[in-house]
């Protein structure tokens, strides 16, 4: 059974094959440690009280929607003129396209989300196209609305569902050239390149995400922990690597090919393992 409220319901449709579906945020960034703004006398919450600059304290039912056209000019949009606003997408994902993963830069990826059957009479229709997309290797491209805005959907298949990620438009993803273009065209020495290469096949292994927790969240529990016992702490932060110059930069690169682990051993996949997302780099 799927935990919590769907991000979205309604309807995934190829040609005149649908069934209802919901979709469901498949990560969670929010993290363990949260803080509260507190008074730094009294340690009183903070609350914050929605306020005119004219008539002061107002009520959440008095505010409405705006959109600033000018500077200081706004033109009011009601919830009703808002929902008047529906596309087809509003409630169906219709399949447009068929590609294969590989040919969608991973610029473009974004959120993802578990795509689900809604309901038991759905999951016929559900077990198909997710069939069918298996055996060609494909991801559907489709457009959903949340949030007030109409997405682009990129649909694979995982395991015995479907994962719907968000992709970003061409409006969003800015132009790699203006930040790479000013990049030296100088090719690096090719003995460095070789012990840099060495280097990598030294740390090279299988991922797993276990081995990768966030140690700024694990410090600040820590730290919580100590404040809680009265401990007290002085946080002192970490010095600043320095950076290597480029007189010392084939002596840094043997010195690291030394200090390099041993190659970690491959890890035996689970018999589900899920299979990995194919992207263009």
């Amino acid at each position: 059974m799927a935990a919590g409220r769907p991000t979205w319901q309604g309807h995934l449709r190829l040609s005149l094959v649908t069934c209802p579906v919901a979709m469901y945020t498949a990560t969670d960034s929010r993290g363990d440690v949260h803080f509260n703004m507190l008074h730094k006398k009294t340690h009183n919450r903070i609350r914050m009280i929605p306020t005119d600059p004219d008539l002061g304290p107002i009520e959440r039912a008095d505010i409405v929607k705006g959109y600033e056209y000018e500077k200081g000019e706004y033109v009011v949009i009601t919830q009703d003129e808002i929902d008047s606003v529906r596309l087809e997408s509003t409630r169906t994902i219709d399949i447009e396209r068929f590609v294969p993963a590989s040919e969608i830069d991973r610029l473009y990826w974004d959120n993802p989300y578990f795509l689900v059957p809604d309901g038991k009479l759905a999951a016929e229709a559900y077990g198909v196209i997710r069939e069918a997309m298996t055996k060609e290797g494909q991801v559907a491209l489709g457009r959903v609305v949340m949030h007030q805005r109409e997405r682009l959907l990129a649909i694979e298949p995982r395991d015995n569902g479907m994962v719907a990620w968000s992709l970003r438009t061409r409006r969003e993803v800015r132009d790699a050239a203006s930040y790479f273009d000013a990049i030296p065209e100088k090719k690096p020495d090719a003995a460095m390149i070789q012990i840099a290469q060495k280097i990598i096949e030294q740390k090279e292994g299988p991922f797993d995400p276990e081995q990768f927790n966030d140690r700024y969240e694990d410090a600040l529990r820590a730290l919580i922990k100590e404040k809680q016992k009265g401990k007290g702490r002085k946080v002192t932060a970490p010095e600043e690597p320095d950076d290597t110059n480029v007189v010392d930069l084939m002596e840094a690169l043997r010195n690291s090919l030394g200090k390099a682990p041993a190659k970690a051993a491959a890890k035996k996949a689970p018999a589900k393992a899920a299979p990995a997302r194919k992207k263009a780099g």
